[in-house]
């Protein structure tokens, strides 16, 4: 057995003493590291939320050799961003910007010598004019205790800033350009999530699901009882905290509705009658970590793990909300999809009680939206272009399936079954992405008749 399979199979336990004794000899180094800075230093200065400070330290690391004070000079800066206000973070990311781009001379000039003279050492010239010093930062500030998990949660500031100033672009491309490799699949450790995990990890999992809210520990206790399994991805640089979680239904049929999924009083069926294997909740934990695929690898890695634990496991199937049906359905052209008589009414609030042809019909544009409204070549639904990019197939459509405030606000109270049919993800998966084809059962494509 190698060295990565023997590290995930420790128990708990093991991994947390682990944890904690590398910890301590790290606090150790920089603590030694400050001591160090602190003979340097004709003050200390308290970068106590001043962007000025923060940047010079910035500057400061990148032209620093000592691993110790290096190490020391990193914590600094995790904690002196930790203290900036809001407003202060934006200004930071706009130094990071402007202050530690691209040198474009430099770059000019290395590839003007590669093209006099096409060998590797101008190769590698050009290679490194291209990097922007920030990438040498972040790599740097990442030697922190608590790196890793600062420079996430600096790219999840980043994001909600990113909109309204398009400038700050290069430095996201530059975050998630490292996050890509340092939370590369093979790093990754999957963690089964029961009763008796670390408190730590059942809280994150509380605070974190994202699509049906969690009411308490009487109501995680439900959604992690035997006929129940919550499977986690976790990174060796954030702990006890889990980058993404699915949670599993066992049961004996396809289901139609997400009440009686989460039902604490449902009747438990016995384990030789399970066939169904129902993923009805996916949440990702870190804004900071957008982009960044683990959701595919998390499922494909359950199915291995059921099939390890179970027999006669043969469907594998989703029940998934579509949470952009009702923002496109609000100003889509309908003209020639649906009767005219209906289209102020299919775009009304959704209640609990509707019209059986107001029904009929938001099935049928939902049907519609899912097939037929792309952004690009993709699905423009964010959900359907994960499960689809999965290689699922659009298995079927509920209507009054999540009566929730927030099941009719998003998704008209619609609900998706996306089938995993082993046999052929793969082949659904190329010709989506080659091909722009969406799998769809029968049953869907006549919802459009």
């Amino acid at each position: 057995m190698d060295s990565k399979n023997n590290e995930q199979s420790l128990p708990a336990q093991t991994r947390e003493d682990s944890g904690k004794v590398l910890g301590r000899a790290l606090t150790s180094v920089i603590s030694a590291g400050r001591e160090i800075l602190a003979k340097r230093r004709p003050f200390t200065a308290s970068p106590k939320g001043s962007t000025d400070t923060l940047v010079a330290l910035c500057r400061e690391i990148l032209h620093h050799r000592g691993e110790a004070s290096g190490m020391a000079l990193a914590q600094e800066i995790t904690d002196a961003y930790r203290e900036l206000p809001d407003a202060a973070r934006l200004v930071f990311f706009q130094r990071l910007a402007a202050d530690f781009d691209v040198d474009k001379e430099a770059l000019l000039h290395a590839a003007k010598s590669y093209c006099e003279q096409p060998d590797y050492q101008h190769l590698q010239e050009v290679s490194h004019a291209v990097e922007a010093p920030r990438q040498k930062l972040f790599r740097r500030i990442n030697m922190a205790l608590d790196g890793t998990r600062t420079l996430v949660a600096m790219r999840g500031d980043l994001l909600r800033v990113l909109k309204a100033n398009p400038e700050l672009k290069p430095v996201d491309s530059d975050l998630k350009h490292l996050f890509i490799s340092w939370f590369n699949k093979g790093f990754l450790e999957l963690r089964s999530i029961d009763w008796s995990s670390p408190a730590v990890v059942l809280e994150k999992i509380i605070a974190y699901e994202a699509v049906h809210e969690i009411n308490g520990w009487d109501d995680l206790r439900g959604r992690l009882s035997e006929d129940r399994r919550c499977f986690a991805f976790f990174h060796p640089a954030m702990g006890n905290d889990p980058l993404v979680f699915v949670e599993v239904a066992l049961t004996d049929s396809i289901p139609d509705a997400i009440a009686p999924l989460l039902d604490r009083s449902r009747d438990t069926i016995p384990a030789e009658q399970v066939s169904t294997v129902v993923f009805y909740s996916i949440s990702n934990c870190h804004p900071g970590l957008s982009g960044i695929s683990f959701g595919n690898f998390l499922i494909k890695n359950v199915v291995e793990e059921l099939n390890k634990e179970m027999n006669g496991l043969n469907t594998f199937v989703t029940l998934s909300p579509v949470p952009g049906f009702r923002r496109w359905l609000k100003s889509a052209d309908l003209e020639g999809i649906v009767d005219d008589a209906l289209h102020e009414k299919v775009r009304e609030p959704v209640g609990r009680v509707v019209e059986s042809v107001v029904q009929a019909a938001l099935v049928k544009l939902c049907t519609h939206y899912l097939l037929n409204v792309k952004s690009g070549d993709l699905a423009k639904d964010p959900v359907a272009r994960f499960h689809l990019g999965n290689g699922a197939r659009l298995h079927n459509l509920h209507w009054g399936a999540d009566n929730t405030a927030n099941g009719r606000e998003q998704s008209a109270s619609i609900m998706v079954n996306y089938l995993y049919d082993l046999r052929k993800i793969e082949i659904n998966h190329e010709a989506y992405f080659h091909e722009g084809v969406i799998s769809a059962s029968k049953t869907v494509k006549r919802l459009l008749d």
